[in-house]
């Protein structure tokens, strides 16, 4: 049991550490109201 929370703790350590260096990562989720539909159709169009 033991083995498996190490393990957790050691992926959890390397995908903080992966996302701190990756770059421009947006974690805030989606965007809602950003773009009106309107919008999308006349630029779809």
């Amino acid at each position: 049991m033991w083995k498996i929370v190490v393990g957790f703790i050691i992926f959890a350590a390397v995908a903080v550490y992966m996302l701190s260096k990756g770059g421009d990562i947006d974690m805030s989720g989606e965007k809602h109201g950003s773009m009106t539909f309107s919008e999308v159709i006349s630029i779809a169009s």
